[in-house]
């Protein structure tokens, strides 16, 4: 009996013109669809005049029943493809883990490649992108959060995040309170839509720009951050140290922390150790 293949198909960030011709047709004539949000979904099903597939809700807070359908109709030999909201699944959506899924399973799968907000961010940023940290959404709070700014404060590649826009604000204000004022970024708005905006300047202007609600921010947003200059070799003691004191302060161990600063910094594991037993003492 013929097995079903998993498409991962991506759609376009707003403009509906974005869709690869691959893609389209594909969605025309795929029987079952597997989507994050079911009715944005059927709005591009229904602008591509595709009546056939059937639509099966797939998202972060799915049960594993939905997972479990995707794989009950791929046994029974329907191909299916996998869509996001906008962009390419699995790109700090819930897709990748039922592409982990599928893959464990033994079926096939196609990736159908397209939109992406971090390459499409990237490219009219004007920020290096040879080489790129994405980081998605940081999380709101707590250690974890204080930590990736700690580690985006001396990251030498261009740092990619995305944010909602009620919190752009507060984003650009704590990179800026750990990167410095100085370092350059890009604050992309509305991709490929009626509204697209990039707007560049130092950390210290676009926090300025975007604090308070007076001029309430709209549509999602990806964040660029310039990479950490070079600096002389002598400094990594004192940002070892600075680092150090901010990851202690959230109650990171201090285990992790020389982990994480034989990583960003090349200390020996003994170096890294003493300075996070010493902060910035």
């Amino acid at each position: 009996m013929r097995r079903g293949t998993l498409y991962v198909v991506a759609t376009p960030l707003g403009h509906l013109g974005d869709l690869t011709a691959r893609a389209a047709e594909l969605l025309r004539t795929v029987p079952v669809v597997a989507a994050e949000d079911t009715r944005r979904s059927r709005t591009l099903l229904t602008h591509l005049g595709a009546v056939r597939p059937r639509l099966i809700s797939y998202h972060a807070h799915s049960s594993p029943g939905a997972a479990a359908g995707v794989l009950r109709a791929l046994e029974a030999g329907d191909d299916v493809a996998l869509v996001t909201d906008a962009g390419t699944p699995g790109i700090s959506d819930p897709g990748a883990a039922l592409v982990a899924d599928v893959r464990a399973a033994g079926f096939a799968i196609v990736p159908l490649p397209g939109a992406s907000a971090v390459s499409t961010a990237l490219s009219a940023a004007g920020l290096p992108a040879d080489r790129y940290l994405f980081l998605g959404f940081l999380p709101r709070k707590g250690a974890e959060r204080t930590r990736l700014l700690a580690r985006i404060a001396v990251e030498e590649w261009t740092t990619v995040l995305f944010e909602a826009p009620g919190r752009v604000g507060a984003l650009l204000a704590d990179l800026r309170d750990g990167a410095g004022g100085e370092r350059r970024a890009v604050v992309a708005r509305e991709l490929t839509k009626i509204h697209e905006e990039f707007v560049a300047g130092t950390l210290a202007e676009l926090a300025e720009r975007y604090a308070g609600d007076d001029d309430p921010v709209r549509g999602e947003c990806t964040v660029l951050v310039e990479g950490a200059a070079a600096r002389p070799e002598q400094d990594d003691g004192d940002r070892a140290r600075s680092a150090a004191a901010r990851l202690l302060a959230a109650g990171i161990s201090r285990k992790e922390i020389a982990s994480l600063l034989s990583e960003w910094f090349g200390l020996s594991r003994n170096a890294a150790y003493e300075i996070a037993v010493r902060g910035e003492r």
